[in-house]
């Protein structure tokens, strides 16, 4: 593929697909998806942290099967039944890592993680207090999800420590079940199922695990705008990163987006009961409902049945996407009439303030495409869109005229188009112009040069005849002359340059280049010294550079042929760090 269709694609996985995977538990897809994700979006960085991470690979992987060996000898000892592995992060997770902590790979140690497996909880927690006693844990980096799990039901216990050769690594201690659950995440749990669970733990848990896809179906059950559903997934994908942990008055474990609010909370429990707060207690204290809450919290949410509903003020107050979400719904079910008829209303004011009659567009072959487009389900949720300011009449209005004059469009033949030319076009010659181009069988028609693809003497062109501005003459190979409608392809015409055609002094042909190089101090310099040396005027220049530190410069200048152009264009490759010189071409 393109590389920029491959590079919008790897931002749509790590945007979208990747924190899926995440919040399914599916974490053998995530990483690779991470890691592809990574390759097509920064190759240089990506092909840089393998080299760099492949030369010592040997020297981490020796030390972690030292610990790995040391840590099965201790449990063994221990009377404890398990597997012990040890891996080096994938690329991605170090190249967070490196961002997040501003360093480099040199600087960064724990780039290794040993993984206990074992039978049980219990036993999970009898290989945490060997671990510790035999290296020294970092304080604050001892994480307990199996107590308090992940959003994706995530269960594992995770500890830093201090190795045999005062290098930091990580431990994850976790039972069979809750590995098979990490790789494989709630896919998991149809393939598999725990020895010894009741068949009401075993839905229950198939509830909790469950949740989420649920609450994701709803939405798009509830919504009626495509755009605003893959914006609400993103953004809730992205809030869930950071947890905070609380209780309901029944001590039920709710984890929650960090600096959520009692509003969320309640919303979280279920819709009916943030629809119907009016207050809340958070450990027996009555708390105001922009309380952010935190780890450990237990929390009360006061209702009553005479309650109105929602604030708006709520939306700035609530944290998570789908509580704001379910207010917007609310507001959109109580408003639903009022929000179709202001959106019907704004429709016919603004066809009838352009001059179009709305009979003839709002026609069902034409409304199937513009709700296709748009992504509504039905038309009245589409003018309730418009009502309550979602989209702009104007959208809905021109494009549905777009439909309707495509449809009511007289084709004209070229004899007519010619005629139409000869009539209503003043004899402007173009700069630099002046008797250098003939165009095959039509006389004292204007004739212009297209600025799509600034043809210059020398170039292969053709003639395109146009409606009321005579006719364009292009290069061959522009992609607009290429790409000409099969019903249009009539209009392209014959044309050739006059031979030995002379340019005044004072004239030229306007060309357009793309300058691709490795950015650097006097770059621009040296490639403006090009165009001085041959005494040529730069009309107009622009340039940026990404994150890669790939400048890309566009200059805008004249010239009096193509073998001038072809001149300075090999001039400018030769410049230092110059990859290639392209030029316009629609």
């Amino acid at each position: 593929m393109p590389p920029e269709k491959q590079q919008r694609i790897a931002q749509e996985t790590l945007d979208i697909y990747s924190p899926i995977a995440d919040r399914l538990g599916i974490s053998k897809i995530k990483v690779e998806l991470d890691d592809l994700s990574l390759k097509y979006l920064y190759p240089d960085v990506y092909y840089d942290l393998a080299a760099k991470v492949e030369q010592r690979k040997s020297e981490r992987e020796r030390y972690v099967q030292e610990i790995a060996i040391e840590v099965r000898h201790h449990i063994h000892e221990a009377g404890i039944e398990g597997e012990v592995d040890g891996r080096v992060k994938h690329l991605f997770s170090i190249y967070r890592k490196m961002l997040n902590q501003k360093k480099s790979l040199e600087e960064i140690y724990d780039l290794f993680a040993v993984r206990v497996i074992v039978g049980t909880i219990r036993d999970c927690y009898a290989v945490l207090g060997t671990i510790h006693e035999m290296y020294k844990p970092i304080p604050g980096r001892f994480k307990d999800y199996i107590a308090m799990p992940k959003a994706n039901m995530y269960q594992s216990l995770h500890t830093t420590l201090i190795g045999p050769a005062g290098l930091p690594f990580e431990i994850q201690i976790r039972t069979y079940e809750m590995h098979r659950a990490a790789e494989y995440g709630i896919a998991a749990h149809w393939k598999y199922k725990e020895a010894g669970s009741s068949q009401k733990v075993e839905k229950n848990r198939e509830e909790e695990k469950l949740s989420w896809l649920r609450q994701i179906l709803e939405w798009q059950q509830d919504m009626s705008d495509n755009r605003e559903f893959m914006d609400l997934l993103k953004s809730d994908l992205n809030l869930f990163s950071d947890d905070v942990y609380c209780f309901t008055p029944r001590g039920e474990v709710k984890n929650l987006p960090v600096g959520s609010t009692p509003i969320d909370f309640a919303y979280a429990i279920h819709t009916a009961v943030g629809n119907r707060m009016v207050g809340a207690k958070v450990n027996d204290k009555i708390v105001p409902i922009d309380y952010e809450i935190k780890n450990g919290d237990r929390i009360e949410i006061l209702t009553s049945p005479s309650s109105k509903g929602p604030s708006l003020d709520w939306l700035t107050i609530a944290k998570s996407a789908s509580t704001r979400n379910k207010i917007n719904q609310w507001f959109k079910r109580e408003n639903k009439d009022d929000n179709i008829s202001k959106g019907r209303e704004l429709i016919v004011s603004y066809a009838k303030g352009h001059g179009m009659q709305l009979s003839d567009l709002v026609k069902p072959p034409y409304q199937e495409v513009v709700l296709r487009k748009y992504g509504f389900r039905d038309w009245e949720s589409l003018l309730a869109a418009i009502g309550h300011g979602g989209m702009k009449e104007g959208q809905v209005v021109n494009k549905l005229y777009d439909l309707y004059t495509e449809d009511h469009k007289r084709q004209l033949s070229s004899e007519e188009i010619i005629q139409q030319v000869q009539q209503t076009s003043p004899s402007i010659r173009p700069r630099g112009a002046a008797g250098s181009v003939v165009v095959k069988g039509v006389h004292d028609v204007s004739i212009r040069f297209s600025k799509c693809c600034n043809p210059v003497p020398g170039d292969d062109i053709v003639g395109f005849i146009t409606r009321g501005r005579g006719i364009s003459i292009h290069r061959k190979d522009c992609t607009n002359a290429l790409n000409v409608p099969d019903e249009e392809k009539d209009r392209i015409i014959e044309a050739s340059w006059i031979e030995n055609v002379s340019v005044k002094k004072e004239e030229g042909f306007l060309v357009e280049i793309k300058i691709f190089a490795n950015d650097r101090a006097g770059l621009l310099n040296e490639l403006t010294r090009v165009f001085s040396e041959r005494d040529i005027s730069i009309l107009r220049i622009s340039s940026m550079t990404s994150k890669q530190g790939i400048a890309t410069l566009m200059f805008g200048f004249e010239v009096k042929s193509r073998e001038d152009l072809n001149d300075i264009i090999k001039r400018l490759e030769a410049v230092r760090d110059v990859q290639a010189v392209k030029r316009s071409s629609g």
